[in-house]
């Protein structure tokens, strides 16, 4: 499916981005690695190759909103801003959000993306 919009559900546990048009809504889940080594602080190396995941999930995306617990989202976008700001460029909105259903989730999304085109003078397809 071609689509320019998305949205990415990030926290430490997990991510799912939905990938969605007027009819149809994609979906891909994301969850950390659960290896560990006594090197280079595991924690932090893993929680950066889930991220880097995450990023990689979003190319191809034209603008995608980013949603999740605070700290999980502050912690992404911290890793966005300083390892991948191209993929920080696709991202035109940051939204702390408590998790909701799927179904919430895509209609929060297209939302709040009729909004954006609206005031960006984009004309939303139909």
């Amino acid at each position: 499916m071609t689509t320019f919009h998305a949205l990415a559900w990030v926290d430490h546990q997990q991510a799912q981005i939905f990938q969605f048009d007027a009819q149809h809504v994609e979906s891909q889940k994301i969850r950390p690695h659960s290896r560990h080594t006594k090197q280079h602080g595991s924690a932090v190396r893993s929680e950066h190759e889930f991220y880097a995941e995450v990023c990689d999930g979003l190319a191809g995306i034209t603008e995608v909103l980013v949603v999740g617990p605070k700290t999980g989202l502050a912690d992404f976008r911290h890793y966005v801003e300083k390892h991948r700001p191209a993929v920080g460029k696709q991202i035109v909105g940051w939204e702390a959000h408590e998790h909701a259903t799927e179904n919430q989730l895509v209609a929060l999304a297209r939302q709040f993306f009729l909004k954006y085109d609206r005031m960006a003078g984009t004309p939303t397809p139909s």
